[in-house]
């Protein structure tokens, strides 16, 4: 098991992440900003490639596309499929600045079923 939103935790997602399908166009450089944990904040990129995750990283990227904030108590719901990720940004509970067509974009993949498949496989491998 891997710690959630550790480095660790992030190369586990992304091996399971390499079955996703190609999604041509679905690409970005994703910043997430995860605030109020145990450990304080956390910030950790992906950088996305016709839908499939060529990096994940701790730290910042410099040249972000789009940057996602959230609580860390919403950011474990989110990951958990307690808090579905579209409606917490129309909430207002997902902070988003930058390239915001480009996040819409990607938003129909969160609805797949390859996508649902992959977050209960990262569950299976999280220690929360």
């Amino acid at each position: 098991m891997a710690k959630w939103l550790s480095q660790e935790w992030l190369d586990e997602s992304r091996k399971l992440a390499e079955s996703q399908p190609e999604r041509p166009g679905a690409s970005a450089r994703m910043q997430y900003v995860v605030t109020g944990g145990p450990d304080g904040d956390i910030k950790y990129y992906w950088v996305l490639e016709n839908g499939k995750l060529l990096e994940s990283k701790i730290g910042e990227i410099p040249d972000a596309e789009v940057t996602l904030t959230q609580s860390y108590e919403d950011a474990m719901k989110i990951q958990k499929g307690e808090l579905d990720a579209n409606a917490a940004f129309m909430q207002g509970r997902v902070k988003v600045t930058g390239n915001m067509a480009k996040l819409m974009s990607l938003l129909p993949i969160t609805n797949s079923p390859e996508y649902k498949g992959l977050q209960d496989e990262i569950n299976k491998i999280t220690e929360y």
